[in-house]
């Protein structure tokens, strides 16, 4: 679902849904509110009592000091009812926001991997990060306002009516004032903090983009470029930013003026009623009390107004979250089968496949792949050598033809048992925060110590984790902390522990140097007896000894065979071989 297609009332419907679980503590919450308010009101008449009992013949104390013990006794319970209150609202928020913020990343291990490359990492994580705080930040402001608000305006309109209806008429036809001017505001309001949220993704896309690649943006001098591209994106977001809180700004006086409105109201109209004070009229003390509710009464408007920033910000924030959450996952695995004895065969029948619909990249691919093969995978280019490999994995699903493992279509195959029978290794590197000994074991989090030491030596890695301040448990905080070849060598640590049927190698040793290559193809040669290995590479040391070399071209395979019939041949993969070996 686009976002724009979310309105500030779906999106406000959707998270009030996300309370269901804590009625109990919404009660408590109206509760408390309620009791604080309706005790403050009553206070408030309390007050009007006292000044009665000032007379210009002095102060009636016998009256004046029950009256002043009742309001001491209030005071206290107002303020307990009003801390249940923010504790109860607090952990509605922080409820509502923990399992909000659960709800988009599980959703986002379940997106296919066609919408994480299409769109910005950085607006997704400014979503997750910045949209969830935001969404925060306004239910916490919106639901002690809102809990309060509503009680004090019902409970304000029933004590003026107890004192004096004609002057509550007075202040009743005012007020819808203060709500149209509310409204159009809230409305100018919710549609720049949209844009203004959107423009924030597009500032976190390019700031993560600089930071990953900020060895290149020095390399080719591309600062002062970078700079001025940051600069228009930074000036749309302050143009943005200034518009909404210009019009966030104007509900607060708007609805103050309005408000003033109701105070001088009451205050004509008082006091001509008080006039009649002598034969039994509108009191002084009823003026005064009147007055002070006319304060309470607009006091929830002037709060509201006040807290539109938060609340519009929220509901654009939430309308970005929510779109996110909406879009389609991948589909189901519930009816699929589990591949549980894997023998490697793999075959590919009239498969075609694009990124793009009108860019075709893959057209007619067949391949049959015998249990225990060695097949690389050789080309220029964008030929489709990756592609081929997501498609193996489930990365991606075929547009047509069919993708057969172990006899089985890998679409009748749950994902997560067809990728448990591959072992894959990326050129990009991957580790995360966390110990050398978890990075390690991330597809076997059981293993034991010693198979863990063991992985780590068949990849060559045990020396230099060794070298490390606490070796395997030394914690790995950020990619800083290691080279390129040591993450790949604990990337190949990995799949030397979890042992799968079938391997897939994508560069694997791209970063390594020529020494550890070796030293790891003699790894792989032995990893690879018996189990069927797809490899990407360019290295002509990692393909010669293969089975069969499939040579691909713009999504078709041109030539395939061993490297000796291949050179026979003469040619796209000789021609391909010679141009490596000039170079």
């Amino acid at each position: 679902m686009d976002n724009k297609k979310l309105t500030k009332k779906g999106a406000l419907g959707r998270i009030l849904r996300y309370m269901k679980g804590q009625i109990p503590l919404v009660v408590l919450a109206i509760i408390c509110a309620a009791g604080s308010v309706l005790l403050s009101l009553y206070t408030t008449v309390l007050i009007g009592r006292a000044v009665d009992c000032i007379s210009e013949n002095g102060v009636d104390f016998e009256r004046m000091i029950p009256v002043l013990i009742t309001i001491a006794v209030i005071i206290p319970a107002v303020a307990l009812l009003q801390w249940l209150m923010y504790f109860s609202t607090n952990k509605i928020t922080h409820k509502t926001v923990k399992q909000l913020r659960a709800d988009i990343f599980a959703h986002l291990q379940h997106l296919p991997l066609a919408y994480i490359d299409a769109n910005s990492h950085g607006d997704i994580i400014s979503r997750v990060v910045n949209d969830v705080d935001a969404v925060s930040e306004g239910l916490l402001q919106g639901f002690q306002q809102l809990f309060t608000g509503v009680v004090t305006i019902i409970g304000t309109l029933v004590f003026m009516v107890t004192l004096n209806w004609q002057i509550t008429l007075v202040v009743v036809c005012i007020t819808p004032l203060s709500f149209a001017v509310a409204a159009i505001i809230s409305k100018l309001c919710f549609n720049k903090f949209k844009e203004q949220s959107s423009i924030k993704g597009e500032l976190t896309g390019y700031i993560d983009e600089h930071i990953g690649g900020q060895r290149l943006v020095k390399a080719f001098g591309f600062e002062k470029a970078a700079e001025a591209e940051f600069g228009k994106i930074n000036e749309r977001l302050n143009v943005c930013g200034r518009r909404a809180q210009f019009y966030s700004a104007l509900t607060n006086p708007c609805t103050r003026f309005v408000n003033s409105l109701v105070y001088a109201g009451v205050g004509v109209f008082g006091a001509l009623n008080a006039v009649k004070a002598v034969s039994g009229g509108f009191t002084v003390g009823d003026l005064s009390c009147f007055l002070q509710y006319a304060n309470q009464y607009t006091k929830p408007f002037n709060e509201i107004s006040g807290v539109v920033t938060e609340l519009q910000n929220a509901l654009a924030s939430a309308a970005r979250i929510f779109a996110l959450i909406d879009e389609k996952p991948e589909s189901s695995d519930e009816d699929k089968k589990v591949l549980e004895k894997c023998d490697g065969r793999v075959q590919i029948k009239d498969v075609s496949f694009s990124y793009v619909p009108e860019k075709p990249l893959i057209e007619n691919l067949n391949l049959d792949v015998k249990s225990g093969q060695h097949i690389a995978i050789v080309g220029p280019t964008g030929c489709g050598k990756t592609t081929l490999i997501n498609l193996l994995m489930r990365f991606y699903d075929v547009v047509s033809g069919e993708i057969d493992v172990s006899g089985l279509p890998v679409k009748e195959i749950t994902r997560n048992s067809l990728r448990s029978n591959f072992g894959i290794v990326l050129q990009e590197t991957w580790v995360f925060r966390g110990t050398v000994r978890d990075n390690i074991a991330y597809g076997k989090p059981d293993a034991t110590l010693e198979e863990i030491t063991a992985a780590a030596k068949a990849a060559h890695a045990h020396s230099f984790i060794k070298r490390l301040p606490q070796g395997y448990d030394t914690v790995i905080t950020n990619d800083a902390e290691l080279s390129q070849g040591q993450r790949q060598l604990l990337s190949i640590a990995r799949i030397m522990l979890s042992l799968p049927p079938m391997l897939i190698l994508d560069e694997a040793t791209s970063s390594i140097d020529t020494r550890t290559e070796m030293k790891i193809q003699n790894a792989f040669d032995k990893l690879m007896q018996g189990r069927t290995s797809f490899v990407v590479a360019h290295r002509l040391s990692t393909i010669r000894e293969a089975d069969c070399i499939l040579v691909m071209k713009s999504g078709h395979i041109v030539e395939q065979g061993t490297h000796s019939e291949l050179m026979a041949n003469d040619g796209f993969y000789a021609e391909l071989i010679r141009s490596r070996q000039e170079g």
